[in-house]
């Protein structure tokens, strides 16, 4: 296991303005099981402080193409009933909120409709040209 000290040397150390696309490994078609470990993004706290990391994760949209398509999800935090009992999040701000982000590859039929609507084709090729797993 990593200490924490070393986590943020490394973390110090990394090149700046590196492209995530590049390294995100999409989840195949009709994957079955969890993704735990799979490439993804969970980001929670108010919409502002989302908003801000979002906006340096830009590459990212071009996940969204006739090869590809991001699972992107967006919602208030709110109390959830597990195991029958309530659980609220204490440490929640007013109004915060939860966004995931994954890759997917599309199905043969996605793939098609987003080929013959012509939608996202520079998206597309950006795609083909930045992420190592579309090579």
């Amino acid at each position: 296991m990593t200490t924490k000290a070393e986590a943020l040397q490394d973390w110090q150390d990394l090149t700046p303005g590196q492209d995530p696309l590049e390294h995100m490994r999409p989840i195949p078609y009709k994957a079955e099981g969890s993704r735990y470990g799979a490439c993804g993004i969970r980001i929670d706290g108010d919409p502002a402080f989302i908003d801000a990391v979002l906006s340096n994760l830009k590459p990212l949209i071009h996940g969204e193409n006739q090869v590809t398509r991001l699972e992107l999800a967006r919602s208030e935090v709110k109390p959830t009933e597990i195991n029958g009992q309530r659980r609220t999040f204490d440490l929640a701000t007013g109004g915060a909120q939860v966004c995931y982000i994954r890759l997917h590859i599309r199905g043969h039929e996605g793939a098609m409709v987003q080929g013959l609507m012509g939608a996202n084709a520079n998206a597309t090729a950006t795609f083909e040209k930045v992420n190592k797993y579309a090579r």
